[in-house]
């Protein structure tokens, strides 16, 4: 038999193959999601599959798609340093990998930033790149936070991570020269429930007063009973079935389910009866996303409550859709929130 050697022919027959699938699981997309953006769609047979399933798994994903994108962040301009804060009480001491601008006078606002991650997999350095997007564009600090995740580390252990993340960089201000009276609290994901919780308790604990929250596609309530999230099953990235299993890891072996009436508003903030006194807000949700409903329930709900809001819901989009970074209804998503947070903390350029 002879055997022939395609040479560089192989290269182009590749890129058909690869071109032929990317086409088909867009159409699947479609088909499935007639509202999907066409963008993403085409994106979305590349996308990793992520199953809360097998944890171990999962993280590793994660950490394999995040590898080469950390590996290439230039930190040109910016200045990191890894700060410790102490925990509350005996808990455990939060790491925060605070950024500045490089050759810049302060005081800087400042943005507390919390990480995504269905509260189990992710780290800090995994948002390095979003948070050294913001010191470049807004000229502000950014305190990214490494919480403990679940299900190793249940509620509280995340919350109480990034709440003595935020008193400490409070108390801090003078050493790391940043304006005590601007600083933000923002989150995606389960990042944004984090966030949402931390504000809450700094509302409660009068001890922080909070400027400004950005609430990013963010995971606020384990009851699940939203039209989104019955609906959304097999969505790209997230879906109700990780959803469940997150909410099980994060909220621990004592948790009763949706009707359990134990569950604490700093975990689950859609459970908060009073919303009033919190700082304005920027939520953002996506279309596709089940999600989507219970962030936009959270928005009204502070409206209702005399919170000044902005609410964004981008239509076409999945949840994490911004991984398609490329995508026009990506950067129209990422130019709102360097908005909302120069509006939110009073930058002036």
């Amino acid at each position: 038999m002879r055997t022939t050697t395609v040479g560089a022919n192989n290269n182009n027959f590749r890129q058909t193959v690869d071109d032929a699938q990317r086409i088909l699981g867009q159409n699947h997309c479609m088909e499935k999601f007639p509202t999907l953006d066409a963008e993403l769609a085409a994106a979305i047979p590349m996308l990793p599959a992520v199953d809360f399933a097998d944890l171990p798994s999962a993280r590793a994903t994660m950490n394999e798609m995040l590898e080469p994108v950390l590996a290439a962040l230039s930190m040109d301009g910016v200045v990191l340093r890894e700060l410790t804060a102490p925990g509350i009480g005996d808990d455990h001491d939060a790491t925060i990998r605070f950024f500045t601008p490089e050759d810049v006078d302060g005081p800087f606002p400042v943005l507390l930033f919390i990480h995504g991650g269905g509260f189990c997999i992710g780290t800090a350095a995994s948002s390095d790149p979003h948070c050294v997007d913001i010191v470049r564009e807004l000229g502000i600090a950014v305190a990214n936070v490494e919480y403990r995740l679940a299900p190793e580390t249940p509620f509280p252990g995340p919350l109480n991570d990034c709440y003595s993340a935020l008193v400490y960089i409070h108390a801090h201000a003078d050493d790391l020269d940043i304006d005590a009276n601007r600083i933000a609290v923002g989150g995606q994901s389960a990042g944004g429930g984090l966030a949402a919780g931390t504000v809450l308790k700094a509302r409660d604990e009068a001890v922080v007063p909070v400027a400004f929250q950005v609430l990013d596609i963010p995971e606020l309530d384990d009851r699940l009973s939203t039209v989104s999230m019955s609906e959304f099953t097999d969505t790209p990235l997230w879906h109700r079935p990780n959803a469940v299993l997150s909410w099980q890891y994060y909220l621990g072996d004592g948790y009763g389910g949706p009707d359990d009436p134990e569950v604490s508003k700093y975990a689950a903030p859609s459970r908060a009866t009073d919303l009033a006194g919190l700082p304005p807000t920027y939520i953002s949700t996506m279309e596709l996303d089940p999600l989507r409903d219970e962030g936009i329930e959270y928005a009204t709900r502070l409206m209702y409550a005399g919170v000044s809001v902005e609410l964004h819901s981008f239509p076409g989009t999945f949840h994490g859709s911004g991984v398609v970074a490329a995508a026009e209804v990506s950067r129209r998503a990422r130019t709102e929130v360097m908005v909302a947070l120069r509006r939110g903390l009073s930058l002036t350029s």
